[in-house]
């Protein structure tokens, strides 16, 4: 019944002719702002063409730097080996392996031999093991090498716990080390 009722009620026929006669108004705008669009569109259409040559004038350009290309060096020779998870935590390994980075294979032996630091052994095998891959990988003189780089990065942590006093108890961090050493020859730098 309430829909009946302002069906008939005159005010709601004029607001009804009202919103008829706004849209036309809207469109009139819009037909204010079609030109402005047409202009931006314009401007579009000029810039592609110029976009598009561009390209082409730097494929122009390319096969002429191409011919003047610089030679490139060989790539120097690296011999590698890695060791993972080792028993070590990886703090006290840094400080074996600092003293060792940079020092031809002899002095590094040397060093590692006599080092009273429990890192010193692994650190020491590893430096040997890449020792035998330059000679038996890349046909190189072992004794000629030195340690270009050392890394040791933190491997996973086995987690142990302690009793202690009044039933309570404390962790354990066991912590691993992935050590990795790099050699080259003496003359090269990596």
């Amino acid at each position: 019944m309430a829909i009946e009722k302002r069906q008939r009620d005159p005010s709601t026929k004029k607001e009804a002719g009202k919103a008829k006669k706004e849209p036309p108004k809207k469109a009139e705008a819009k037909k204010g702002r079609k030109p402005t669009a047409k202009k931006s569109e314009s401007k579009k259409a000029t810039k592609k063409p110029a976009e598009k040559k561009a390209p082409a004038k730097a494929a122009k350009e390319e096969p002429a730097k191409k011919k003047e290309a610089p030679k490139v060096k060989p790539a120097p020779i690296v011999v590698r080996a890695s060791s993972r998870y080792v028993r070590v935590a990886p703090r006290k390994a840094r400080l074996v392996a600092d003293q060792v980075r940079g020092l031809q294979i002899e002095r590094a032996r040397a060093l590692l031999q006599f080092s009273p630091r429990g890192a010193a052994r692994d650190i020491g095998k590893l430096i040997e093991s890449a020792a035998a891959n330059a000679e038996n990988n890349h046909d190189l003189v072992a004794d000629e090498m030195r340690v270009a780089e050392i890394t040791v990065d933190e491997g996973p942590t086995l987690r142990r716990f302690r009793p202690r006093a009044l039933g309570r108890a404390t962790p354990i961090n066991k912590r691993t080390s992935h050590i990795a050493v790099a050699l080259s020859p003496e003359g090269q730098e990596v």
